[in-house]
């Protein structure tokens, strides 16, 4: 153990000696290092973050839950709309048919969704979310109440005039929250009240709900202001505990038919949307990301490990005549070569750590300018530091071999 502690040491300080004596040279040859780790740290921090920060504003859509609308939410640059725009709406007998035929449906809801201006006496807010949910519509997508009460369901059933609004829109139109329980206001000159203010939730990437912009009302009021089929109206439905989401999109889908009444040759007039189908494809794209990042990444990196070996040569024939006198007294081939392995090894883990300092720089200024939290894992940073060590090893190996082979008679009176 002794030993082994002396030539981490001894490795250590010719590294730091390499350096200091010759630093234009090793400053030149780390950069390669510096900007390989940087690119692939970098890319995947950033993506890793953004990853993560849109898989939980996915999360929060609803888990185990399939969105039935006319549109399919799968995107894309070539997104057919027109296959999509002639479709029938989704309708709450729709619903209220899947309820009573599908065995595997633990809670199913339907919800209506526009924009409209929304006034109290003092004060308007322009094109807010206006949602009109049934009965069951929190548990399937959760949500808390900073102050106040949700919907009793006698009111959910008779279209009560009683609101829930949205955290920011409640400050911006009461000043405090709080205060906003009582008041009453106006959408399309209806009079509501508030009985409750959904608990601040902050922005999402992907947009979502956005319940702290909203306002909420029970379905048989919403439908009262405004016209049902010109407000986006969706089914949502999640499944027993157990039940895979390939089996209850598939047994949803064949419910809708039945209720559509589609033959066996037509195509169907519907979409059931996962929530899981979107997650995985979002993993899918960052992965691909993360590959531009790792190509770039080790294209720089190739060229740092060609600079780390160019060292290595240079410092074997600088110390030729010492590495004779050490084989002389007795040093065996196994300890030349982990010397030299162990010192580029050393000058690689020096450049990581540059592009380590480099990539929380990028971090912080990404948190601090975009609001956007940016963090590093344990996990990345140990596949920078375990990326360090192999191009350091794989670099030194052929110039540590040559060294462990020299002569040590032949190496003793070279100049």
């Amino acid at each position: 153990m002794k030993k082994v502690l002396e030539i981490l040491g001894n490795s250590l300080r010719l590294a730091l000696l390499e350096l200091k004596n010759n630093k234009l040279r090793t400053t030149l040859s780390l950069l390669g290092v510096t900007f390989g780790i940087f690119c692939i740290i970098g890319v995947l921090a950033t993506v890793n973050s953004l990853e993560q920060n849109i898989q939980k504003d996915i999360e929060a859509l609803g888990s185990n839950t399939i969105y039935i609308d006319k549109w399919d939410y799968s995107g894309g640059p070539d997104y057919p709309w027109w296959k999509y725009v002639n479709r029938p709406e989704p309708t709450y007998s729709e619903m209220k048919v899947l309820k009573a035929t599908t065995p595997i449906i633990d809670k199913v809801c339907f919800v209506l969704n526009t924009r409209s201006n929304v006034e109290t006496e003092t004060s308007v807010i322009e094109r807010i979310n206006i949602y009109g949910p049934t009965e069951d519509f929190n548990v399937i997508q959760p949500y808390d109440l900073a102050t106040g009460r949700h919907f009793a369901d006698s009111e959910m059933e008779q279209g009560m005039p009683f609101a829930l609004i949205g955290f920011t829109n409640a400050e911006q139109l009461f000043g405090r929250a709080e205060k906003a329980i009582g008041q009453h206001i106006k959408i399309k000159g209806q009079k509501i009240t508030i009985i409750g203010v959904i608990k601040k939730q902050g922005k999402g990437i992907i947009g979502g709900w956005e319940f702290d912009e909203s306002v909420m009302i029970p379905y048989e009021y919403f439908k009262r202001i405004f016209k049902e089929k010109w407000s986006s109206p969706v089914i949502m439905a999640q499944s027993l505990p157990g039940i895979s989401d390939a089996a209850f999109r598939d047994e949803l889908r064949g419910q809708m038919r039945n209720v559509r009444r589609l033959g066996p040759k037509d195509v169907d007039d519907f979409t059931c949307n996962s929530v899981q189908d979107f997650s995985k494809s979002v993993s899918g794209f960052f992965a691909n990301v993360s590959l531009g990042g790792w190509f770039i990444g080790l294209l720089s990196l190739i060229v740092g490990a060609f600079s780390i070996a160019n060292i290595m040569f240079v410092t074997v024939r600088e110390r030729t005549s010492i590495i004779g006198l050490k084989k002389a007294i007795g040093a065996k081939r196994r300890t030349i070569m982990a010397e030299f392995l162990l010192e580029s090894s050393f000058i690689c883990l020096l450049g990581g750590i540059l592009g380590l300092l480099m990539v929380f720089g990028l971090t912080f200024l990404l948190t601090r300018i975009f609001e956007f939290p940016v963090f590093i894992s344990f996990k990345i940073l140990s596949i920078a530091l375990s990326i360090c060590v192999a191009i350091g090893i794989l670099a030194g190996i052929i110039p540590a071999s040559i060294a462990a082979r020299l002569d040590p008679v032949v190496a003793i009176r070279s100049k």
